[in-house]
């Protein structure tokens, strides 16, 4: 089979989608109230920003690996099958309630092992396909759907939205990824370079691509994004639990359903909007979602998740095609890596200690002030918004270099 055969093995991505989705679906959403339920939960911003830390490391060299000297499958295998050791023993220490240093120490080790997953499943599911702005979002929806219907079985079936249980259902799910690696159709490597710089091996050398405009503005409003963003899923799931609001994950999947819709419909999007235009939706919508959930009610939460599907799709997976259109081939796995590490590193890590911080400064006797919370978080989105209508450039629809679908 040819790397851009259009007639077979498109079906193996879907799957290889949708088992990694489903994989961090089972536990991704309840990390934070399973630590609430076993007594860590101030621990609950430090337990996220591990991955953010891993971000800032391990994503570009595997994408230099990728790129330069190993498959794609092969890596994903080997990360697959760490992550699963790991996730075990984290799950395992929360559940005999050992000490809060050694519950971090276990969930940064993990994180180095699974962080760059998601980066190189994507990086090797675009690597297949012969127009991956019109194949890449059905695709990429199958991971949706496997994190929706991950987050229906722990809810509602194993009944362990605040147990390890969930943490050992996604060692299940890594067990099933890594298998299915076996049945993906290999594409060779490039020939490995005889002498490599420390910038190679590491990756560095993708960070010249911040020396064009568009492009940076791209990675540096990427990690602005996720500054905010990085409250969604701890503290989402925190406020529900002080709403009283039962099957947690369950709830947090509403915002997959808009999410699947917007894929479904993103390479007609794509092909009649400006990319421009698209990515401003995006922030637009992550801005809305805060605001509603500064109104502190239950059916604000349930809207306010909707519209997480919104913000999601339309500036990350966007990004992401956008680097696939706009990259050289030969730097694309190291592109997507760089993303990665400006979204889940940089941004994130500034998120999630930035908003543990906000966090605790709202609490008071009363318990945490919401309304507050939530509607800084909003503006912060805002000035985002801000920061890339003005910056972002973008060109003519007759410049064939530039087109990501329609204009840029």
């Amino acid at each position: 089979m040819s790397v851009h055969d259009p007639h077979h093995g498109r079906w193996k991505l879907a799957v290889l989608f949708f088992l990694h989705g489903g994989t961090l679906g089972m536990w991704g959403v309840s990390l934070a109230s399973v630590l609430r339920a076993h007594g860590f939960e101030l621990i609950v911003p430090y337990a996220f920003a591990a991955t953010s830390v891993a971000a800032l490391v391990s994503p570009l060299a595997v994408g230099a690996l990728a790129d330069q000297r190993c498959s794609s499958e092969r890596l994903l295998r080997w990360l697959g099958l760490g992550s699963m050791l790991f996730l075990a023993l984290l799950f395992w220490g929360i559940h005999r309630r050992w000490h809060p240093w050694c519950v971090l120490a276990l969930a940064q080790v993990h994180a180095f092992w699974s962080t760059p997953t998601f980066g190189l499943t994507t990086s090797l599911v675009l690597g297949r396909l012969s127009d991956a702005r019109g194949q890449f979002g059905l695709l990429r929806l199958w991971a949706t759907l496997g994190w929706m219907g991950a987050g229906a079985f722990v809810s509602w079936v194993l009944e362990a939205d605040s147990s390890p249980v969930s943490g050992w259902a996604g060692c299940a799910g890594w067990a099933l990824t890594v298998l299915f690696t076996f049945a993906l159709p290999p594409v060779p490597p490039p020939a490995p370079k005889p002498h490599r710089s420390w910038r190679e091996v590491l990756g560095l050398d993708a960070l010249h691509l911040l020396r064009h405009h568009d492009h940076r503005v791209v990675f540096v409003s990427a990690a602005l994004v996720n500054v905010p963003l990085a409250a969604f899923y701890p503290f989402t799931v925190l406020h529900l639990m002080d709403l009283r609001v039962e099957h947690l994950l369950g709830t947090m999947s509403l915002g997959q359903i808009t999410e699947a819709v917007t894929m479904i419909s993103l390479a007609s999007l794509l092909a009649r909007v400006r990319l421009k235009r698209v990515f401003l939706a995006g922030i637009a919508f992550g801005v809305a979602r805060y605001a509603i959930f500064a109104l502190d009610t239950r059916s604000a939460l349930y809207a306010g998740i909707f519209l997480h599907g919104l913000c999601y799709t339309l500036f990350v997976i966007t990004a992401q095609i956008y680097l696939e259109q706009r990259i050289p081939q030969e730097l694309r796995a190291r592109a997507q890596a760089l993303l990665t590490l400006m979204m889940s590193g940089i941004g994130s890590l500034a998120g999630t200690l930035g908003c543990g911080w906000w966090w605790l400064a709202c609490k008071g006797p009363a318990g945490v002030r919401w309304p507050l919370f939530w509607s800084v978080l909003a503006v912060a989105m805002a000035l985002v918004f801000v920061f890339f209508h003005a910056s972002y450039r973008g060109r003519a629809a007759d410049d064939p270099s530039a087109n990501c679908g329609g204009q840029s």
